[in-house]
């Protein structure tokens, strides 16, 4: 019971918050219904900060996942040094991401940067990846992009093991001699499970995305970068609107819920072939 109260609880208060005019620091507020939700589905800003942390979804995760996949399989068709291989891959995992998103700002810097460095080594012209509007959403993709294989590479790392090893050479009996065969016919099919749970997991993560955003962007710039959680933020923080914030909570918490759904729907239907 009481860990049903420590769960619900402050969704519960978020959500009645959600229906007030309170401002941070406000000695009263009133309830104002839907005003807040009126406001928000009028507010350019917010369809701005939701098509932004949809397009980063839509990249990273199918990003994150299959290079994931592809280091996982080349990790477990090693003889050797697969300990040395998980920890290089897992390290940006473990690392805080603030300290590495301030290293990445470094890496993307337009004047003395590595990344516009080794461009030019190669007669190519630099870019100012983090302040053009037109690049500065996508960078922040390839960083998250870059944080979360670590994670998805483990999983399926630890699927790989737990698929049993006469199945191949069934498959091999039965003409599946090449590596991509097997792929298809067995290594696939039996990661399936493990497959849907990164999947969602990796777009729960995905739709958390604030850090690098706060660090490397604040949201810019003319609100190229600005994702759901950092309007979430300023609205509540910066300009102390805690009602509208607690709105745009709520809708953060939908999209969550959905996913966790969805996650519970494929644990369901989702079957060893």
């Amino acid at each position: 019971m009481l860990m049903l109260i420590i769960l619900l609880g402050p969704l519960a208060g978020v959500l009645a918050l959600s229906f007030t005019d309170y401002q941070l620091g406000a000695p009263s507020f009133s309830w104002i219904g839907l005003a807040n939700y009126r406001e928000m589905f009028a507010d350019k800003v917010f369809w701005i900060s939701l098509r932004n942390t949809l397009t980063y979804v839509v990249i990273v995760v199918p990003g994150s996942v299959a290079l994931g996949l592809g280091i996982a399989l080349l990790i477990q068709s090693g003889s050797s040094l697969r300990s040395w291989y998980r920890t290089i891959y897992f390290l940006p995992v473990m690392a805080t991401l603030i300290a590495m998103a301030i290293v990445w700002e470094f890496m993307l810097h337009p004047q003395f940067g590595l990344i516009n460095g080794l461009l030019r080594s190669f007669g190519m012209q630099g870019h100012s990846w983090l302040q053009d509007r037109n690049t500065a959403l996508y960078s922040l993709c390839a960083i998250g992009i870059w944080q979360a294989v670590g994670f998805n590479m483990v999983l399926f790392l630890a699927g790989l093991v737990s698929i049993p090893k006469p199945l191949y050479d069934a498959a091999e009996i039965d003409g599946a001699s090449g590596a991509w065969s097997r792929f298809r016919l067995v290594t696939w099919p039996m990661l399936g499970p493990v497959t849907a749970f990164v999947v969602v997991i990796s777009s729960i993560r995905s739709f958390q995305v604030f850090d690098t955003v706060q660090v490397l962007t604040k949201g810019g710039p003319s609100k190229s970068s600005e994702v759901l959680i950092y309007t979430m933020y300023t609205e509540g923080f910066e300009f102390f609107r805690s009602g509208y914030g607690a709105a745009l909570t709520v809708v953060f918490l939908v999209f969550v819920l959905a996913l966790t759904l969805l996650k519970a729907r494929l644990n369901r239907g989702v079957h060893y072939a």
